[in-house]
């Protein structure tokens, strides 16, 4: 039961990630890639800063602030900005095939960093979806220089990292709060940021930017890992990682209603293939 309450929490955290992307394509048109990465942090630590002082939550041990300047660095920091600075040299779909990778990445820092033990057989499966949905996504993007290719492969691997190392610490302080002190832990350097790069003035920003922020702020940047390190947690994080798979395919789609961009008929049958692989990946785990 707690495995099946992990998979049902991980795949709601992967719907509510899936649509970053799209909606940081849409908030950098209005801001800078620094004053986005900046303001989604601060946005969502004062929100979290409100759950912890409302729900009375201990400070967490001096032994976790090292694994929560991980986290820090890697979800609430490292992946925003890089994903950030590359869509500046890319579209959103081509930026998906990078992000058909990331469930690799988190089976791999779950082994190193989470003591998990997968068997071989789930990194025959693991490797065949993550090669499937970055296969699909290089056939129908367009070409990218290498500037934001490279980008987004540094995003890939901070971000695996950090939701390894959340996911560890969430065994034990609890999803949200992992989230939430992380987010507390980078406010303050954050915010300077923040007030570095404040625009001269918000009057070119139209509402689908703001929405864009707003997006990315609460729900890409909060909401989505109180579920996703829930499930990580408890339904393993390699295993639970790999639907981190059917992620590219909503995003797909969010792109093509929100941004205009094409998707191809193929996408359901690369969907039906790559829901085989995480189903296989499960099994195994």
């Amino acid at each position: 039961m707690r495995m099946g309450e992990g998979w049902g929490s991980g795949l709601v955290g992967v719907l509510i990630f899936s649509g970053s992307l799209p909606a940081t394509r849409v908030a950098v048109g209005g801001f800078s890639p620094l004053f986005l990465t900046s303001a989604r942090a601060v946005i969502a630590a004062a929100l979290g800063a409100l759950l912890l002082a409302a729900l009375r939550q201990a400070r967490p041990a001096r032994a976790d602030l090292g694994p929560l300047a991980i986290v820090a660095g890697g979800v609430v920091v490292g992946f925003p900005l890089l994903t950030a600075l590359a869509l500046q040299h890319m579209t959103s779909a081509r930026s998906i095939v990078f992000i058909g990778l990331l469930p690799l990445a988190t089976a791999l820092f779950a082994v190193f960093r989470g003591g998990e033990r997968p068997s071989p057989v789930f990194w025959l499966f693991s490797g065949a979806g993550a090669a499937t949905v970055a296969g699909f996504a290089w056939m129908r993007s367009a070409p990218g220089g290498a500037v934001g290719d490279l980008l987004m492969l540094a995003a890939v691997a901070v971000c695996g990292l950090g939701y390894a190392e959340g996911a560890r610490l969430s065994r034990r302080l609890g999803g949200w709060q992992v989230i939430s002190w992380a987010l507390a832990l980078s406010a303050p350097a954050m915010a300077a940021v923040m007030l570095a790069a404040w625009p001269a003035g918000f009057a070119q920003v139209e509402g689908p930017q703001w929405l864009g922020l707003a997006y990315v702020s609460v729900f890409s940047m909060l909401v989505g890992f109180v579920f996703w390190y829930r499930g990580l947690a408890r339904g393993g994080i390699a295993g639970v990682g790999q639907l981190q798979l059917l992620q590219p395919f909503f995003g797909l789609m969010l792109a093509a209603a929100l941004l205009g961009e094409p998707v191809g008929p193929g996408i359901w049958a690369v969907t039906g293939a790559v829901v085989l692989c995480v189903a296989g990946a499960k099994r195994f785990a």
